[in-house]
């Protein structure tokens, strides 16, 4: 009985433990070295482009208060720059023509820039009423949802003008040792409605995916491993555990 108890025990030990190969990532990269690095290039852009229906918030700095004065006609008084809230409120909506309506300068086509382009644009502008200005551009809208075995699922603002899937994972504190490495669903929106692209973590070639660079509003699903529920996380050990050395305990009391 002893033995058959030892061996349920090495048994379930067994199977609630994750190999390295289920949780590694990119395990395949030695294949492509060449001399002292590895490189995959990727063709599909890595800044973010303005489409229509997106927030930017547009801040425009000048020694000459005066100067900077007529660009804060958008800005809610009522509300701090500092908060989320208050630079949603204060952003600038993309029409769907692409344009956006900038105190002064009038109509300004955004669309299809990157967050960069349209500072550089819009600075360019600026610098035909005024001198010795700053102009500042974020995209507000850019959040991302991580779900499923993430350590910390949730949807997270992005703040800078793109984001790979590695980093949005680093974001919710990296996958669970049960998350299903080969079976990612990136779902994003597309004009006709949504798209789902799978990606597989441990696999080199997603550094070349169009799902590696996420978009605004991306959410990221991550899968859980078939065998959670025998995990550790999921079963009760304690009380198996407990009902083991109770048992053993009788067996020793009645010889």
């Amino acid at each position: 009985m002893k033995r058959i108890l030892f061996f349920l025990f090495i048994a379930i030990m067994a199977s609630s433990c994750v190999s390295l190969d289920k949780v590694t990532y990119l395990q395949d990269a030695e294949n492509y070295r060449k001399g002292d690095k590895t490189e995959f290039p990727n063709s599909h852009t890595t800044d973010y482009k303005v489409q229509a229906g997106d927030n930017l918030y547009i801040d425009v700095k000048s020694l000459d208060t005066k100067t900077s004065n007529p660009f804060l006609a958008n800005q809610s008084m009522g509300y701090q720059m500092s908060t989320e809230a208050g630079v949603y409120l204060n952003s600038y909506l993309v029409n769907d023509s692409g344009y956006i309506n900038f105190p002064v300068v009038g109509k300004v086509m955004v669309k299809g820039l990157t967050v960069n382009d349209v500072r550089d644009r819009l600075q360019k502008v600026v610098d035909e009423y005024f001198q010795f200005t700053t102009v500042t551009v974020k995209l507000v809208n850019f959040k991302i949802s991580l779900l499923g075995e993430v350590e910390r699922p949730g949807t997270y603002q992005v703040y800078q003008n793109s984001i790979n899937v590695f980093q949005a994972i680093s974001l919710g504190g990296d996958l669970t040792n049960f998350a299903n490495r080969k079976k990612i669903s990136v779902i994003r929106k597309t004009k006709d409605g949504s798209s789902i692209h799978t990606i597989n973590l441990l696999k080199s070639d997603i550094l070349t995916s169009d799902a590696y660079y996420l978009q605004p509003d991306d959410i990221v699903y991550v899968e859980p491993m078939s065998n959670k529920n025998f995990t550790f996380e999921a079963f009760p050990y304690a009380i198996l555990f407990s009902t083991i050395s109770t048992t053993l305990l009788i067996l020793n009391f009645l010889k």
